[in-house]
């Protein structure tokens, strides 16, 4: 089994809740009373071009939510998506640890609209862990669309064999697999620690 040089990671799941779930949609919806099935629609219909940065944030609003009026802002609604973000404290700690040992080469690889990829970097000093930031909104790609595994392959010039790919969903590790790339899926740290160490890649 080839050295394993490089860690692919996903962040909403994994380090991060996620950015602009369907369970922050549904307590947007109820917060701002929005309608639910319209909303959706609407949003399904945005999203690609969302993920992909072929739109702003606030275009994605003004479709999805703005195009009649109400009592709250954009602003409003602008801070309310930021603030969904959170951190998983314990699995940014070992992120960092695995960071330190300068051992592996660390990389973000997820679906993310710009402004809220941005945010998310700044706000949880993703700088100081990952080395590159693989994200929709710059390659105008989605997981789980197999050349977005394979431009970070090229762009990193790395084999597939020595890199892992960690993302909480399934479908997002089924291509990187079949292009060859070792997987973990995402259910718990400790688990994610075991089949890590199972790798020979550890933190200590």
């Amino acid at each position: 089994m080839a050295e394993v040089s490089t860690l692919f990671w996903d962040n909403g799941g994994v380090i991060l809740t996620n950015g602009w779930d369907r369970n922050s949609r549904r307590a947007a919806v109820e917060k701002f009373t929005l309608d639910w099935a319209d909303f959706e629609d609407r949003h399904e219909l945005m999203l690609n071009d969302f993920e992909t940065g072929r739109v702003t944030m606030d275009e994605y609003l003004r479709r999805t939510v703005f195009y009649r009026e109400h009592l709250f802002t954009l602003a409003d609604f602008r801070k309310f998506m930021f603030d969904q973000s959170q951190p998983f404290p314990e699995s940014l700690d070992f992120l960092k640890k695995l960071a330190q040992t300068r051992r592996y080469m660390l990389a973000a690889l997820n679906n993310e609209s710009t402004e809220l990829n941005e945010y998310r970097i700044h706000t949880f000093r993703l700088r100081d862990y990952f080395e590159a930031f693989f994200s929709s909104c710059y390659l105008a790609l989605r997981k789980p669309n197999v050349e977005f595994y394979k431009l970070a392959l090229k762009i990193t010039q790395r084999a597939p064999e020595e890199c892992v790919m960690i993302d909480d969903r399934g479908l997002n590790l089924e291509t990187a697999r079949e292009i060859g790339m070792h997987t973990i899926q995402v259910k718990s740290l400790a688990q994610l620690r075991a089949d890590l160490a199972k790798l020979n890649v550890i933190a200590d």
